[in-house]
């Protein structure tokens, strides 16, 4: 069974094991999760989510840094405008103590995804933009605009802590 462009659409059980994949990680059993990703990619092994949670579950229940890398980095290649694909990859990163990295991910992904409210979310958390200039209206208030661009033309873009 394929898609209209030639891609191979899900397979139930691969579904199925993916969302009990997601249940399991949420819940913080990780090595229970990366049981479940590694049945979900026998079933569809060209799936770049299913990639992209088996190299975040190497390095969060295994320590596989590398070989987590790799594989986050594949699923982007497959397809690069996907938040979660960007979230995995600078989670990696950020397990491996590589938050330069992290935050350049993050970056990118920001503007691949068309500014992903998600993605935003994960620069804020890890350092990516400053506070406000004016803490007293929010961000996108013409003054705070004003002044941040002003505050980057006199002393740069933040950096990963």
């Amino acid at each position: 069974m394929s898609d209209e462009m030639g891609r191979a659409a899900p397979t139930r059980a691969g579904v199925t094991e993916f969302e009990e994949c997601l249940r399991r990680l949420h819940d913080g059993h990780k090595a229970v999760a990366l049981a479940h990703i590694r049945r979900a990619l026998d079933a569809e092994p060209r799936n770049p989510f299913y990639l992209s949670y088996l190299g975040l579950l190497s390095v969060l229940a295994e320590k596989r840094y590398t070989s987590g890398e790799s594989l986050c980095r594949k699923a982007l290649e497959m397809k690069c405008n996907h938040a979660q694909l960007y979230l995995n990859l600078a989670e990696v990163y950020r397990q491996a103590g590589r938050n330069g990295d992290a935050l350049t991910t993050l970056q990118k992904g920001f503007i691949s995804t068309g500014r992903n409210a998600r993605i935003r979310h994960a620069l804020e958390k890890i350092g990516g933009r400053r506070p406000p200039v004016l803490s007293i209206v929010n961000r996108s208030h013409p003054l705070n605009r004003i002044l941040g661009r002003l505050r980057h033309q006199m002393i740069g873009s933040p950096r990963a802590k």
